[in-house]
């Protein structure tokens, strides 16, 4: 985990540059794919979902959630992955969720940066790395 600085023209960009995003949301796919059916299950969604800490924490604060409302939750955010509902999460199914959350992140941050904690292989973090790490590389030479 590293903090890093972002915008939402960081992300929109990334989501933009058609062959970034798509190795990166194809390498997310082929990690979370655990049994390689081309397929992801909700147990295969679920392990990522809760990886994310999203709704366990509060401003970075961890908060006791009832395991019934979590359990509801991670649930409708995998219909939301499902869009055909046929209980599995195709790579296109999940390349066009992924995009639109990347883009709603985007809209909620807006043009102001604001520093992030980012895990290494996060979606958000190939995009810092994709914005800013070419530039310093090439102010360094």
């Amino acid at each position: 985990m590293s903090v890093e600085i972002l915008d939402g023209a960081t992300i929109i960009s990334f989501v933009e540059d058609e062959e970034a995003f798509n190795v990166s949301v194809n390498d997310l796919f082929a990690q979370l794919d655990t049994d390689k059916d081309g397929l992801l299950s909700y147990g295969e969604m679920l392990k990522e979902l809760q990886s994310l800490r999203v709704f366990e924490t509060h401003f970075g604060i961890d908060v006791k959630r009832d395991p019934d409302e979590l359990a509801r939750v991670y649930e409708s955010l995998f219909v939301q992955f499902d869009h055909d509902l046929n209980g599995r999460v195709d790579m296109q199914e999940f390349k066009e969720e992924t995009k639109q959350m990347m883009l709603a992140m985007a809209n909620g941050l807006g043009s102001i940066p604001i520093q992030m904690a980012l895990e290494e292989d996060s979606l958000l973090m190939k995009a810092v790395q994709r914005e800013y790490y070419p530039k310093i590389a090439a102010y360094r030479a």
